[in-house]
């Protein structure tokens, strides 16, 4: 069985994100950039599976600039087997991913797509669900345990209520949550391997798909400071104020 794993170039979840100052987005000129978390998580569940013997080979894909290539590297010297990269300078959003991702699920024909359930940057968790209504395999999103038994999965999601547990006919997809799994930091000498490791390159054009952007950015601001609090003698003077000048009860 083979796994894909999408994975994204992400501006580094330790870093202070900085707007522009012509308010046209944010700042990704000389910042630490790295793999989208959840992705690693999907990284390392893919690798974990392909080492209980439940898959034989795991690709990483990425889309986007050629700096996306150092992405897949990463996942490369996590466990991965090949790449793939689809080059593009334009912003991509999830319609198109999944669109790219459905071709190449169509070439491929993994038993499994594991993707993070979002993105750090654009927090829009939808290109598992789009990928999964275009492909029209079965879901299960924000996976926090994988349990593969022959042709069937079993998903425990993570859910307002508590847990929810889905078994789904492979192939299908799953998105990953933060408690599935700690990702594992490559070692020197898997470094060194990943580097002769394949990556075929692509391009949109290849697989038919348009990703001219369907949504303009008209302007990206930072939100407003919170104010300093105030502390209140007693439980009478809170009810007071919360009630007269907060106004929420």
């Amino acid at each position: 069985m083979k796994i894909l794993v999408p994975v994204k170039r992400v501006i580094d979840p330790y870093v202070n994100i900085r707007v522009k100052s012509d308010e046209t987005g944010v700042e990704t000129e000389n910042v630490k950039m790295s793999m989208n978390p959840f992705c690693e998580i999907a990284v390392e569940e893919a690798i974990r599976l392909k080492e209980a013997g439940k898959a034989e080979e795991i690709i990483a894909v990425s889309i986007g600039n050629q700096s996306c290539q150092e992405t897949i590297r990463t996942a490369l010297a996590m466990g991965a087997d090949r790449g793939i990269h689809v080059l593009t300078e334009k912003k991509i959003e999830p319609i198109s991913i999944a669109k790219i991702l459905s071709k190449i699920c169509e070439q491929e024909s993994p038993g499994l797509v594991i993707s993070g359930k979002q993105a750090i940057d654009g927090d829009n968790n939808q290109t598992g669900q789009m990928l999964a209504a275009l492909t029209d395999m079965p879901q299960g999103t924000f996976a926090s345990k994988i349990e593969i038994d022959s042709d069937k999965v079993k998903v425990t999601r993570e859910i307002d209520g508590g847990l929810q547990t889905v078994s789904l006919n492979m192939p299908a997809i799953i998105t990953t949550d933060l408690r599935l799994n700690e990702p594992r930091y490559a070692s020197l000498p898997n470094i060194m391997k990943a580097k002769k490791k394949p990556i075929d390159q692509k391009s949109p054009e290849d697989y038919g798909i348009d990703v001219t952007p369907r949504v303009n950015v008209l302007k990206v601001i930072e939100p407003p400071k919170r104010e300093a609090g105030i502390k209140v003698e007693n439980i009478s003077e809170l009810v007071e104020k919360l009630k007269n000048e907060a106004g929420v009860i």
